[in-house]
């Protein structure tokens, strides 16, 4: 039997599973419909594992809660999805707008990464090409549902966009943020504070334009956003969730509450870096020159061969030149391998 959006109202406001209802049966959110909860909050269901609500009460803040891009990177799925419940069983009563996006859900199904393509890669036009498939339409569908959030508001509001994953494999410093490129303008200070309350110290500042959901909204609509890496992939139930209460505890805070309160901000808090090398596999016989299990942010010598291809050697440029993302796996043309050094801000 099919079931109406009334029916759909009753479920989610009963149970609040927005979730699984999205990955068994997203079907039933092919059209938008909206609905409040009690006299204080609107709730737009999207589409598919994209849900916001809205305060009827003046807040400031667009909040947009990304997670699940790449579908195996559990953590922050089970961290949104407990929020999205707790939100619709009334448990949290928002004071922000907020947008939360369950990405891949095709994904999340198989335990892969991604179904045919890395989705964080189709951003900003990259999935702008002759061929299709769930990750593209996917990723326009999100590009879309983000826009429409931002300009549904007033432009002067602060927007935050936080898109977390898990990292491949174990790091040395385990929680790190990536900042994406600002093109000139200033970091946030107040950003890496609330950073910080999450208990995420490491920031990894880009140099460059990429194709990541975070670059998108920080480009297009001046929202600070970051990827957030939050421990390395484990199956879902299996992660420890008590590694992540700094961040759940933030988070909730920061939809709910019209400021969060975080220390002033001292660089001694934290360990910045800034990228140096930005390799890319260029031949199928591209191999990286570390154990498997080597941790992100490991270091190396300068003048250390970190990998090699056909006609080319990728060495350390600096004493200390860390790694980060390492991937041999990778399509060709798609990076491989970043290096970082340590910086300032």
């Amino acid at each position: 039997m099919e079931l109406s959006n009334l029916d759909l109202i009753e479920i989610l406001l009963g149970k609040g599973e927005f979730l699984a209802l999205s990955r068994n049966s997203a079907y039933l959110f092919s059209q938008p419909f909206r609905f409040d909860i009690g006299q204080h909050t609107v709730v737009k269901v999207v589409a598919a594992g994209v849900i916001s609500f809205e305060p009827k009460q003046a807040s400031n803040k667009d909040i947009i809660l990304s997670c699940g891009i790449h579908g195996n990177e559990t953590a922050p799925i089970e961290i949104c999805d407990a929020l999205v419940q707790d939100i619709l069983l009334q448990k949290i009563l928002v004071t922000q707008r907020v947008l939360v996006i369950f990405g891949n859900l095709r994904s999340m199904d198989v335990a892969q990464r991604f179904v045919e393509e890395n989705m964080n890669r189709l951003f900003s036009l990259g999935h702008d090409n002759k061929c299709n498939n769930y990750e593209r339409s996917r990723a326009r569908l999100l590009e879309q549902a983000v826009e429409n959030f931002y300009l549904s508001a007033e432009p002067d509001r602060e927007r935050l966009h936080y898109d977390l994953h898990t990292a491949i494999r174990t790091s040395k410093n385990d929680k790190f943020a990536v900042y994406p490129f600002l093109h000139g303008k200033p970091w946030s200070k107040a950003q890496l504070q609330i950073l910080l309350a999450c208990g995420v110290n490491t920031i990894l500042l880009s140099g460059n334009p990429t194709t990541t959901f975070s670059y998108f909204s920080s480009i297009k609509f001046a929202a600070h956003a970051f990827t957030i890496e939050l421990g390395k992939v484990k199956p879902f139930g299996e992660n420890d969730m008590g590694q992540f209460q700094q961040v759940v505890s933030t988070l909730r805070l920061l939809v709910s509450s019209h400021n969060l309160k975080c220390k002033e901000f001292a660089e001694e808090d934290f360990f910045i870096f800034k990228v140096n090398q930005v390799i890319n596999k260029g031949q199928s016989d591209f191999t990286l020159n570390f154990p498997d299990d080597l941790a992100n942010f490991s270091d190396f010598p300068k003048g250390h061969l970190l990998a090699f291809e056909s006609g080319c050697e990728y060495r350390a440029q600096y004493d200390g030149e860390a790694i980060v993302f390492p991937n041999a796996q990778v399509e060709i043309g798609q990076r491989a391998l970043l290096t970082v050094i340590p910086t300032k801000i």
